[in-house]
């Protein structure tokens, strides 16, 4: 079928020059049939922004921006080893829109080393006066190697009680839905007209292929992703014509679960009679104490076919997860 998206990221695809993101995304129109007003986003880091470079990528063909901004705070972006400080994020916001971007998202993290409620509710505030078209909320994940554990070690920073993020997630999306922001999933609120279609694609069992190293592919069941090692990723280009690392085709159990869980992210819920026609499973006769259960708790909830989390339910979604993995 038609691509209707492309989506330049992660990392920091932004260092590409937008002859060579105009040249990619020729070479992509030119082997995929491109459905009319496709959504193509590129992701940026602050820093790296200008009204020449943005109206650049604008005139390749961009149509979707997706600034990196994590704080407006200046001490918690140089614990998260930002270049950018607060000033800088503001400043890229406002050369976006001069360069004619009307679709930009902004990521900000919430639970950070040593932050309080009400610093988090600062950088809200900060991006509600900007109005971005999008917002997307992450918690920051601590890995076991990550350096920012040693860096929080060494300057007695701490992360603030479970209790305390749960507060501010949902103090964030008030104040963001008050600006008039939609919640459609849990980590994602935008302006009417403004949900990420790309993004959607992963929550609702979608196709997406992947190109470069470390790049992740899925389609009709089956999961595949490419090296990561970037010579090797070359080598194995010249030698085979890709660079495929592994392939793996999920069970149908193992698909079935994702369709759950990833359906459950979104507000709008799971479509039970659509799962019983896609699988032949009705959740009900295999779990239907579980979610009897979580009704009760206040964590699901159900409008006619749909099955949703409730508020409290997408702040506790793994508690609710586990229930389906019996």
């Amino acid at each position: 079928g038609p691509v209707d998206t492309l989506f330049f990221g992660g990392g920091t695809p932004s260092v590409l020059t937008p002859a060579e993101v105009a040249s990619l995304i020729a070479r992509c129109r030119a082997v995929a049939d491109f459905a009319s007003g496709a959504e193509i986003t590129i992701e940026m880091n602050p820093e790296t922004a200008s009204v020449q470079r943005l109206e650049g990528y604008l005139e390749a063909g961009v149509t979707r921006l997706s600034l990196g901004v994590q704080s407006f705070r200046d001490e918690e972006l140089e614990r998260l080893g930002r270049v950018h400080d607060a000033a800088r994020a503001v400043e890229a916001f406002a050369q976006a829109r001069a360069a004619g971007f009307d679709d930009i998202n902004i990521d900000l993290m919430v639970w950070l080393p040593d932050q309080t409620v009400l610093q988090w509710m600062e950088s809200v505030d900060r991006l509600t006066d900007l109005g971005p078209d999008h917002v997307s909320l992450y918690l920051l994940e601590l890995y076991p190697n990550a350096p920012l554990r040693e860096e929080m070690a060494r300057g007695g920073w701490s992360q603030a009680p479970e209790e305390r993020a749960v507060e501010m997630y949902r103090l964030g999306l008030d104040r963001l839905e008050a600006a008039g922001y939609e919640q459609y999933e849990i980590s994602n609120v935008a302006k009417r007209g403004c949900r990420s279609r790309h993004n959607l694609k992963y929550w609702s069992d979608g196709a997406w292929i992947g190109f470069g190293c470390g790049a992740h592919s899925y389609c009709a069941g089956w999961r595949w992703g490419n090296e990561r090692d970037p010579s090797r990723y070359v080598k194995l280009q010249e030698q085979q014509g890709n660079a495929v690392d592994f392939r793996t085709e999920l069970t149908s159990r193992q698909h079935l679960e994702e369709v759950i869980f990833l359906g459950l992210r979104l507000n709008s819920g799971l479509d039970l009679t659509r799962l019983h026609q896609t699988f032949g499973f009705d959740l009900n006769d295999r779990f239907g104490a579980q979610i009897s259960h979580l009704v009760d708790g206040q964590l699901l909830e159900i409008e006619g076919d749909q099955l949703k989390l409730t508020q409290r339910g997408r702040l506790l979604a793994n508690e609710v997860f586990v229930e389906f993995m019996q």
